[in-house]
């Protein structure tokens, strides 16, 4: 691997930060737009780069992903405990570079024309390259104190991406109360990193995940409470996770964080912030898997299971177009948790692990999709309510078909990309637990009926007689869209269970055709109660 040219891929958006940052007054608007999409767009070819090399040229031995490790001391506590900066290339930070890559430079891309005239042009691409930098670093990280200085970093950038409109009070309402939940979350998860250096003696992922290591085969030397010190750490870890992925007790500030500029409701909702959870379970799996026989996996488990329905449920009450989608990242997010918590570790055991993964990379393309739609309509009509909507088939295709595709991949219809991940979460959670199988299927219907509410909402019904006649988005915003829904449509075609597992093995995934025809059922009957209730109701109105 040439870590030369991967270092390269998140010093390039820090650099595109500090000279739109530093030279904010003297640099023309329209040229910030183009020296922001530009560095995404090399940062994107590098890592796209780094895939190829790591998949299918040099990644794998006998079988088996490695895990390639460049690093340099950055401080020593003592002789045995000391903080590497680094990068670790293994198969899920070069998953998550890839979708990282992806939805950062379609917001990018797509900014360039829904944020056009607004006074802090220069300055908001200053802030996207800043989010996209700190998302680089944590993915990329070797160590939980890396990751965790990073993990801070993504909190500041969508603060103040969040705050962005900072002369509204409720923008400054909302940034502030996403930065004090995730602090208290992070509270947690600092501790659980430090318990978990004292009593490993090490901070780095490879040494943490080695199942025939000592701090896995160690877990039972010391207890607290009926349990081992390092299952409160993964609980105070998990902590830190669930308040970056919006899980219920800690999603209050998720709804609020839609005060931002839609482009970032599409960056924190899909690729960036709130997954950040979610790759932190994948990233320690190895510990949560086999210390106390999985007893805080099956918290993650559990609380996933429960924000998956809990959120699915708010969804569907909801009128603000962009709180709808926030509570549907909030469900799909308990859908990669559930999936984590109920997988094992070799083999097809480890099925749920990838299938949250892929579940991870398919939502990040459709959700960032549904995201720049909800944009798309939001600078049409000038308005976020459904109430205010109606017709606009009529007046945008574009926007109409792909929100469409969206719509179906995130139903879980086939042969679009949620069906293929969707299902997999499923099969894992029937597998292992059938209670969460019946949420997880429970929320599948829930899901589809919320969405299509939406968009029979949208494009059906009565025309509301708009004051200014709409119109369709310009190209910059249109590519993004039609790009993203390309995704959607092929994104579950990929062989993901021979790229990302728990035991870097890879297996062959097959379809469960009487599972998925129960899921795509449950699906096809949301949809029909949608279109009864909201589109045919409309239409006699």
């Amino acid at each position: 691997m040439n870590f030369n040219t991967i270092i390269l891929i998140p010093l390039i958006p820090l650099a595109v930060f500090l000279l739109l940052g530093i030279f904010n007054q003297k640099i023309k608007p329209s040229l910030s737009g183009y020296i922001g999409v530009a560095g995404l767009l090399v940062s994107t070819l590098l890592s796209i780069n780094t895939a190829y090399d790591y998949f299918f040229v040099n990644g794998k031995t006998e079988g088996v992903y490695q895990t390639f490790v460049e690093k340099t001391v950055w401080m020593n506590f003592t002789d045995t405990l000391a903080i590497d900066m680094g990068v670790q290339i293994d198969p899920i930070s070069v998953m998550m570079l890839i979708v990282v890559s992806i939805v950062s430079l379609m917001v990018h891309i797509y900014s360039r024309g829904y944020m056009k005239g607004d006074d802090g042009y220069t300055k908001f691409f200053a802030f996207l390259s800043l989010f996209s930098f700190s998302m680089y670093g944590l993915v990329l990280a070797t160590n939980l104190f890396q990751i965790y200085i990073f993990w801070e970093l993504v909190g500041v950038s969508s603060y103040l991406l969040i705050g962005y409109y900072y002369t509204k009070p409720s923008a400054v309402s909302a940034a502030k109360k996403a930065f004090i939940v995730t602090r208290f979350a992070d509270l947690g998860f600092l501790i659980g990193i430090l318990i978990m250096g004292y009593y490993t003696g090490t901070y780095d992922f490879e040494t943490l995940n080695n199942p025939e290591g000592n701090a896995i085969l160690n877990w039972a030397s010391t207890s607290f409470m009926g349990l081992s010190v390092l299952t409160w750490a993964l609980i105070l870890i998990f902590i830190g996770g669930a308040g970056k992925s919006a899980m219920f007790p800690l999603h209050i500030w998720l709804p609020d964080a839609m005060e931002g500029p839609t482009p970032v409701s599409a960056l924190i909702h899909a690729a960036t912030m709130v997954v950040a959870g979610v790759f932190l379970v994948a990233r320690l799996f190895p510990m949560f898997y086999f210390v106390e026989e999985g007893f805080a996996l099956n918290i993650v488990a559990y609380v996933g299971a429960f924000s998956a329905l809990f959120a699915a449920i708010i969804a569907i009450t909801q009128t603000d177009i962009k709180r709808v989608l926030a509570f549907s990242t909030m469900s799909q997010l308990g859908y990669m948790m559930l999936a984590l918590g109920v997988s094992g570790y070799e083999g097809h055991e480890g099925l749920g692990y990838m299938a949250s993964m892929f579940h991870l990379f398919t939502h990040a393309m459709f959700k960032a999709l549904l995201f720049l739609c909800a944009g798309s309509v939001i600078h049409a009509v000038h308005s976020n309510y459904l109430k205010d909507m109606g017709s606009l088939r009529k007046y945008m295709p574009i926007t109409h078909i792909t929100f469409l595709i969206a719509a179906l991949a995130i139903a879980g219809v086939p042969p679009f990309a949620g069906f293929f991940s969707k299902d997999e979460i499923l099969v894992a959670a029937f597998e292992h637990n059938k209670l969460i199988y019946l949420i997880g299927i429970f929320v599948a219907g829930l899901t589809a009926f919320y969405m299509f509410r939406i968009y029979f909402g949208i494009f059906w019904g009565k025309d509301t007689n708009y004051e200014h006649k709409p119109h369709e988005s310009p190209i910059s915003m249109a590519f993004p869209l039609l790009f993203l829904a390309l995704l959607s449509m092929i994104g579950g075609f990929i062989p993901f269970s021979e790229f990302v597992t728990a035991d870097k093995a890879g297996f062959e995934a097959h379809l469960n055709y009487p599972l998925a025809a129960i899921a795509v059922g449950v699906g096809l009957i949301g949809i029909a109660l949608a279109w009864v209730f909201y589109k045919k109701e409309n239409d006699l109105a």
